[in-house]
């Protein structure tokens, strides 16, 4: 039983570090398109297709990455900006939180984790993304993994 204990704990923390490190991403990402030029971004995302990073250029996740770009370009920037910033640092201060055990934010980070992934699956259903259903099931297993965790200290604390 110990030896399960052991490896939920080590699965927790390091399914909550990938989560810091997801929102670390996003808020240097944030942080770093306040200063790239709109041009820079399209660019970017351009050379980025062109190189048959993503796929084929007229691929399906090559077409999505350039479309975003245009968004970004056209006047989307306020918009993405904010979003990478914020979810950046409600991310870091809940991993910071449940590293440190602090029992309130448990329910705090459940209820963040299930907006994201209600968001998540509403944004890949408009935008046709293969990519978010995916991350959507990752925060699937983070909360309930946040979940045992949370039942856990509580059953310990009493």
């Amino acid at each position: 039983m110990a030896a399960e204990t052991t490896m939920t704990d080590k699965l927790f923390r390091v399914a909550v570090l990938l989560k810091g490190l997801d929102g670390a991403v996003q808020l240097i990402g944030g942080v770093l398109l306040i200063f790239l030029s709109p041009d820079t971004v399209t660019r970017f995302a351009h050379a980025v297709v062109t190189r048959d990073l993503l796929g084929p250029p007229a691929g399906s996740l090559a077409g999505h990455f350039e479309e975003a770009a245009q968004h970004f370009a056209s006047g989307g920037s306020t918009f993405v900006i904010a979003y990478l910033i914020a979810h950046g640092v409600i991310k870091i201060g809940l991993v910071i939180g449940l590293l440190l055990k602090i029992m309130p934010l448990y329910p705090v980070a459940l209820t963040a984790l299930g907006l994201f992934v209600i968001f998540e699956v509403l944004r890949a259903v408009q935008t046709r993304s293969i990519a978010l259903p995916f991350f959507a099931a990752l925060d699937v297993v983070i909360i309930i993994l946040v979940l045992r965790e949370y039942l856990e200290l509580r059953r310990r604390s009493q």
